[in-house]
């Protein structure tokens, strides 16, 4: 509340969403650790989930591990490939502007996405797979350094990309 947000509520009948459990189940398969769920605001911007992300910060001083989980680029609709089949141009732009925005810290270009990356709303037809970029960039803290950890593609259309967010201090 300090952070300007109102209470949360909690819904302990809900279960975890796929972009919470599988990448969880992945990394923790004995699911041996305790786990809360975030939901993003599809009506807010960029800039609501960072502050929200910053909200978070302190928790990290409690060794809570701040996940953002979605895809670099997410277009349902989009013609996809088989294999190793072209990867859409909109795409493959869309993730480079992302990619140079987070390396060269130009954050506020991330959090304003939608107007100043090529293809962002094709790229992000929904902001719900950004959002969880936004809030991870957030928590980080001021002096976070974005490093590129994982690439790929699948179908042509979904960039895989992974970054990890480390402070400088």
């Amino acid at each position: 509340m300090a952070s300007g947000f109102e209470c949360v509520d909690v819904d302990k009948n809900r279960g975890l969403d796929h972009g919470a459990w599988v990448p969880l189940m992945l990394m923790f398969p004995e699911a041996d650790i305790p786990v809360c769920q975030l939901s993003v605001q599809t009506n807010r911007d960029g800039t609501y989930h960072y502050k929200l992300g910053k909200a978070l910060a302190p928790l990290k001083d409690e060794g809570v591990l701040i996940i953002g989980s979605g895809t670099i680029t997410h277009n349902m609709t989009a013609p996809r490939q088989s294999g190793d089949g072209p990867i859409a141009s909109w795409a493959l732009e869309f993730d480079a502007w992302l990619k140079d925005a987070l390396l060269d810290g130009r954050y506020e270009d991330v959090n304003h996405y939608e107007e100043r990356a090529p293809h962002a709303k094709v790229a992000h037809p929904s902001p719900d797979h950004v959002h969880p970029l936004h809030i991870a960039l957030g928590a980080a803290g001021e002096n976070a350094k974005a490093e590129l950890i994982h690439h790929s593609w699948k179908e042509g259309v979904f960039s895989l990309a992974s970054y990890k967010f480390t402070t400088t201090e």
